[in-house]
């Protein structure tokens, strides 16, 4: 009797679900199985035959069935009117009634089915005979869709969305209408996708269906449905071989590991443990280490994952020496002087990683390949084989810009990159500007005795013919600098030098206010030293910045004296949100132990333009002479304020700038801060690989005489 109940029990499973299957107008696979009842009831009367029963009485084929018992539910009442182009027709709200009490009826008799791979595709097959029930009023049409989810497990990280918006092609296709054939298409593809995101979080026994309505204004909302089950947990862990490592490393290893056993299986958790794994065996002197693919066993009868990682550790290494096939650009020892390590120092990867970045970041090669190798000569000394492919040494480069009061500016440069090797750079650069013609030879020699450390000469000849004062300047510098680069943005940046130069300079005289022609020798020792905590070097979006600059000076003009001009600069960030940063500037300025008059125009303190006080022109704000030309002063201070915001626009490389400047120059050597000139205006910023390109638009709102309504600025890079 016990398996002839069970094959009754089955049978009115698939009644019900033929019956939905019916009422919904599709096919069901179910139904397909009763094309094979006479193979079914062959088998069945086998199992009977060999029952050990003998004494029940043989069923009779001519006895009418028993009458179908009532579930009570009423027969659809389905609309007669049909479309034109002949669309199936809609259930009304008593169908939908019905069919949702059957869909109820077969869930609480799919649910009893205790054989899970029987369960499931029940479900299954409910699930799709529900959405191929859905029919709008025209299935071809065109329409939009809205996506949402039921039945999510709490706890989702966010590369579950992250990967979903990627990978979804409901998401992909969104803002294209289609048609309901197209959707569901596309929503099956999602099913199947959710069904992988989630065993990557460790729900392997997870059912994801999609259901589909339609709303009044013809729409179509896509419900994917969870039904998410149950985490599966990791049981046995093994990593075969890490007991090869010496000393307490094994231990340290599988700390580093940091999964165990009763753990959730979650892929992107072993994928960072094997990864941790790795890194730790190369970080401690095991240079040959190798680390297999992780295998996961899983076993859903007791929704369990085992897990199984082979790794071969090799030996422990400390660094040898560097060796090189080619010395066209440089040798070994300027490799050894460039690398963080020493000879005898622990084998760590992150140290080779560095020296690469560093061989990069002198611009001298396109490619490096740093591969250890074991010494003969020496047990447990890895030797590092550094093979560079050459970049192009030679670079032609202009640029081009303006400012109002500056006008148009033009530069192009030569350069040679290794003349002097190693890394000793020559650059010829040229300048044609409305204000200014110059030429200049620079001598640059990168990591010069020390890592990062720069060594750089100038030689240069200058005109400058501006509001402020005219200049004709021969000047020679050197200094020596720690600066930051586009790979390495350091925190500390410090330079120091000497600087000699011979000019000649118009300027009035402050006694009877004529114009006069000095010739100025100055010699001058600037320092610089600067703090970087921002987080980019050319588009800040956080942190702060400090800089200091004091240069002594010695003039010989009208007899010999000194003075000292000294500088702090300040600039914040702060991200309100994704898309905007606020951004504040402020700048003091001094020159103490001479008068405004001894000092040489061009050696004095000016605000005004794109880099001080936008609005103003060019050096513009501050006390004029009997002309109204600006004369400098030795005082100064600037404040700026502005909020960048980006937009939606070109992928999100476009960008909006309300700012707000003020400032002032003083004649005495320390400011009082009255009399602020203020500025104005809106920028636009286009954000390209090689950094922002700025165009700010500025009008003064409370301008001194002459200063005109508008000042318009370009240039690469932000403002501060």
């Amino acid at each position: 009797m016990g398996l002839i109940a069970y094959r009754c029990r089955l049978l009115m499973l698939q009644v019900g679900l033929v019956l939905v299957a019916t009422l919904l107008d599709v096919p069901s696979p179910l139904l397909a199985q009763t094309q094979d009842s006479q193979s079914a009831a062959e088998r069945l009367d086998e199992a009977i035959a060999e029952d050990s029963i003998t004494d029940r009485e043989p069923l009779d084929p001519d006895v009418p069935l028993t009458e179908f018992p009532d579930f009570g539910v009423e027969w659809p009442e389905l609309d007669s009117s049909t479309s034109d182009e002949g669309n199936q027709q809609r259930p009304d709200t008593k169908t939908r009634e019905a069919l949702e009490m059957d869909r109820r009826f077969a869930e609480e008799e799919i649910a009893e089915i205790e054989d899970d791979s029987i369960r499931q595709e029940a479900e299954a097959e409910l699930e799709d005979g529900l959405a191929a029930n859905f029919r709008p009023t025209d299935a071809m049409a065109e329409r939009d869709y809205a996506i949402a989810f039921t039945g999510l497990p709490e706890g989702l990280d966010d590369s579950f969305d992250i990967r979903f918006r990627i990978l979804s092609a409901l998401k992909e296709y969104q803002n294209e209408e289609a048609n309901f054939a197209q959707i569901k298409r596309r929503a099956e593809t999602d099913r199947e996708l959710v069904e992988r995101l989630l065993r990557i979080d460790g729900y392997y026994d997870a059912i994801v269906g999609s259901r589909f309505a339609e709303q009044a204004d013809g729409d179509i909302i896509v419900t994917i449905a969870v039904t998410a089950g149950l985490q599966y947990r990791l049981d046995d862990i093994s990593i075969a071989g890490v007991e090869q490592a010496e000393g307490d490393d094994p231990v340290n290893f599988r700390e580093a590991f940091g999964l165990q056993s009763g753990d959730v299986v979650n892929s992107d958790a072993i994928v960072e443990a094997t990864t941790s794994l790795a890194s730790n065996m190369t970080e401690n002197g095991y240079a040959f280490a190798e680390t297999g693919e992780p295998e996961l066993t899983i076993d859903h009868a007791e929704q369990q994952g085992d897990l199984d990682i082979i790794v071969t550790p090799g030996g422990k290494y400390v660094f040898g020496s560097v060796m090189m096939q080619s010395t066209e650009l440089f040798g070994p020892e300027h490799v050894e002087l460039i690398a963080r390590f020493e000879e005898g120092d622990l084998y760590r990867q992150s140290d080779v990683e560095d020296l690469r970045r560093a061989l990069i970041a002198t611009g001298l090669v396109s490619t490096v390949t740093l591969e250890p190798v074991a010494s003969d000569d020496e047990a447990g000394v890895v030797n590092l084989a550094a093979n560079v492919t050459p970049a192009p040494l030679r670079t032609i480069s202009g640029a081009i810009g303006y400012g109002t009061g500056e006008g148009l500016r033009s530069e192009v440069s030569w350069e040679h990159r290794n003349l002097f090797p190693p890394e000793g750079l020559i650059r010829l650069t040229g300048v044609l500007a409305t204000q200014e013609q110059s030429g200049s030879i620079t001598y640059r020699r990168n990591n010069f005795r020390r890592r990062d450390n720069v060594l750089n000469g100038q030689v240069a000849l200058s005109n400058i013919d501006n509001s402020a004062f005219e200049a004709r300047t021969f000047s020679v510098s050197a200094n020596i600098e720690r600066q930051s680069n586009l790979i390495f943005q350091k925190k500390w940046n410090w330079s120091a030098g000497i600087e000699l130069l011979a000019s000649q300079e118009r300027d009035i005289d402050g006694e009877n206010q004529t114009t006069s022609r000095d010739t100025f020798f100055i010699g001058a020792l600037p320092v610089n030293l600067a703090y970087d905590g921002s987080d980019n070097l050319l588009d800040p979006t956080t942190g702060f910045r400090l800089s200091a600059r004091v240069s002594p000076e010695a003039s010989l003009q009208s007899g010999s004296f000194f003075y000292a001009r000294s500088q702090f600069d300040a600039s914040a960030y702060y991200p309100v949100s994704e898309k905007i940063v606020l951004a504040g500037r402020t700048r003091f300025g001094s020159i103490v132990g001479a008068g405004s008059n001894r000092i040489a125009p061009s050696r004095r303190l000016y605000a005004g333009g794109g880099g001080s006080v936008r609005g103003f022109g060019f050096q513009r704000i501050g006390p004029r002479d009997v002309n109204n030309d600006p004369a400098g002063g030795r005082s100064l201070v600037e404040f700026s304020l502005e909020a960048r915001v980006r937009l939606d626009f070109f992928g999100g490389n476009l960008g909006v700038v309300p700012f707000v400047d003020a400032g002032n120059v003083y004649s005495d050597s320390l400011p009082d801060f009255s009399g602020l000139r203020f500025g104005t205006g809106l920028g636009l910023r286009y954000y390209s690989d090689f950094g922002p390109i700025r165009v700010d638009v500025g009008t003064p709102i409370n301008p001194q005489q002459g200063d005109s309504r508008i000042a318009v600025y370009v240039s690469l890079g932000q403002a501060f």
